[in-house]
Formats: C-alpha cells, structure tokens, sequence
C-alpha cells in the first residue's frame, strides 16, 4: 500500500513539474510577443504612417516615415529586417513611443508580433503530449502554434 501511495505522489509530482514548465514556455511567449504587439494592439493615439525602405543593414532597414494624420514627418525610421521586404516597399506602421523605431501594422506586423508565442505553442504542445500525455491538447497546442508562423510567413 505505502508503494502505491508514493507512486501516486510521484505521478502527480511530475505531471505539477510539466505543468509548470508549460506555463513557464507560454508566459515567456506571451511576453516576448508583447515587446512588439502592444504597439500594434494598443495603437490608438500613437503615430501612425507610412514606411517606405530605402536600405537594409544586417539587422534594420531604414526608411522615410510618411505620416497619417497628426503625426509629424520623418527622414529616417528604423524597422527590424525581418519584417521589411525589399527596397523600394511601402506599408503602414506606427511608431515606438520616444524613439524612431517603428513597428508593421496591419495583419502581417500583427502575425510577425506574435511569432515567439507561436514557437512557444510548439514548445509547450512537445510537453504536454510527452510529459503530460495529453495527446489531443498537445495536437491542438501544436496546430496553433504551426498555424501561427505558417500564416505569418505567407502573410509577410
């Protein structure tokens, strides 16, 4: 009887660990996603405008920022490579608050925003199915995160 006990106890450790480390993948995913999107989710009385890319380094592209409404003009703004295309493109983005960094907007810069929580779905459902043993929360988990940077990627 003391065997099954411990047994039990031991089941129920590993499954509170797993859990947690779940948690722990879906948090960080949430927050390293946030850094970006809440430009895009809460961009109501931000500047707004137009990027169109003049040159790329090896991390940035640089560009003049065309605004929409009462935002002010700029030169030059910078927005991370990956989520510019090519020179000579143009699509709208909003401004980082105090700096002349800019974030996409629209559906792409939204998808590319959330790209680390959909690794972080892909992470967590390799958990759950393994360490957990939920095989359908883990599918679903797994789906979502794979759908996530698929349309991302077709997006951008």
């Amino acid at each position: 009887m003391k065997r099954s006990s411990s047994h039990r106890a031991l089941v129920y450790a590993r499954s509170a660990a797993m859990g947690c480390v779940v948690l722990l993948l879906l948090v960080a995913g949430v927050l390293s996603s946030w850094g970006s999107a809440h430009h895009i989710v809460l961009a109501k009385g931000r500047e707004h405008g137009t990027m169109t890319v003049t040159g790329c380094g090896a991390d940035v592209c640089t560009g003049p920022f065309a605004p929409s409404g009462q935002a002010a003009a700029r030169p030059r703004v910078t927005i991370e490579k990956s989520v510019a295309a090519r020179r000579g493109d143009r699509f709208p983005v909003v401004v980082k608050p105090g700096t002349d960094d800019v974030v996409r907007t629209g559906t792409p810069g939204f998808l590319h925003a959330w790209v680390p929580l959909g690794g972080a779905l892909l992470l967590a459902a390799l958990v759950i199915g393994g360490g957990l043993r939920l095989s359908r929360i883990a599918w679903g988990t797994g789906v979502a995160g794979a759908t996530l940077l698929v349309a991302t990627f077709i997006a951008l």
